[in-house]
């Protein structure tokens, strides 16, 4: 079943349940899906779940930061309710690789570009990306990849 099914039951089976609150957050994330099925239509390309997987990322991103910026204003129930957002978003992803098998991916894409510096990082990023696809979150490995090239 495709990310997109997956959604559209979950808000299905939640509006069936009265749950307004993860209809809502449910309906966000169809309406974001939606922003981008129009954007490629205009290219004449179809959104699979390998542009979806970024978008989740990036609301993701997006809320946790406006939930500090609550928590620093002294509105803790606007950061609760962008917490509870980005744990219905987060269920979508794929689980997140740990630590250890992280850090061996990275060894192994350096070892086969056979990078030495940070001229070099485009390569190894490109070996993951290829090799993991959406999957991987660009944004947890990119620092841990400077480290290792610097």
């Amino acid at each position: 079943m495709s990310l997109r099914e997956t959604i559209s039951n979950d808000l299905k089976t939640a509006m069936k349940a009265k749950e307004m609150d993860r209809v809502a957050r449910i309906r966000g994330i169809t309406a974001r899906i939606k922003d981008l099925d129009v954007a490629a239509r205009a290219n004449g390309k179809e959104i699979g779940d390998e542009d979806i997987l970024p978008m989740l990322r990036s609301m993701i991103k997006s809320r946790t930061e406006s939930a500090t910026m609550y928590r620093e204003g002294g509105r803790p129930e606007l950061a609760e309710k962008e917490e509870a957002e980005i744990e219905t978003i987060r269920a979508y992803l794929p689980p997140e690789m740990d630590e250890a098998t992280l850090n061996a991916e990275i060894d192994a894409a350096i070892a086969e570009t056979g990078a030495t510096g940070m001229k070099e990082m485009g390569k190894v990023m490109g070996v993951l990306k290829s090799k993991f696809g959406s999957a991987l979150d660009m944004g947890r490995v990119n620092p841990v990849v400077k480290a290792r090239l610097s």
